[in-house]
């Protein structure tokens, strides 16, 4: 399975669901890091179109609890793959998504500036689908070989003690076997 991305960083592959919630990278800043997220909304519920009007700014604030705050956010990320493996891409990998909020790599603060954001359908408290770990290798492979990433990463990783994602239950040794052309480091930074 291989994602190629076009020249203006989409995926013709992944379905597009465009989010307004983006802008441009730095000047010369190349894209050297992929985060790994999970979500699901309401939380430890999977399907529904939540998280995609959370990344589109129409979630409806009085559709469940705590959904007041969470819709006054912007957010985003480039990509959701869901629990059976549908590739959704909201934000070119060429522009800047609002995904890691505050954040800092190996020293390096503002990940948002020089990452790729990936979305994980799930929480904590359970594991991931074969579906989505094929479908997370076919495209970080893809993202690896197309652009200069070093390194992949988790949000807990980047923001420790704000963020737990991917969580527990993600197979980080799994990632480390399926991606040869990542060179330089796979979960803790």
């Amino acid at each position: 399975m291989w994602f190629p991305v076009d020249a203006s960083g989409w995926v013709r592959r992944a379905r597009q669901v465009v989010s307004p919630n983006c802008d441009a990278r730095p000047p010369r800043t190349p894209i050297t890091l992929l985060v790994i997220h999970s979500i699901s909304l309401p939380p430890g519920h999977f399907g529904g179109d939540h998280v995609l009007r959370l990344f589109t700014n129409t979630l409806d604030p009085t559709a469940y609890p705590g959904y007041a705050e969470l819709a006054q956010q912007q957010v985003s990320a480039h990509f959701l793959i869901r629990r059976d493996g549908e590739l959704i891409q909201f934000v070119s990998c060429l522009q800047r998504a609002w995904h890691a909020g505050v954040s800092r790599w190996r020293g390096r603060p503002h990940c948002n500036a020089f990452s790729i954001g990936i979305e994980l359908e799930g929480g904590d408290d359970a594991p991931f689908e074969e579906a989505q770990y094929d479908v997370l290798i076919a495209l970080a492979n893809t993202l690896c070989a197309t652009y200069p990433i070093r390194a992949v990463t988790g949000h807990s990783h980047i923001a420790p003690g704000r963020k737990t994602d991917p969580g527990p239950h993600f197979d980080w040794a799994r990632l480390r076997d399926h991606i040869p052309d990542c060179p330089n480091g796979m979960g803790s930074g």
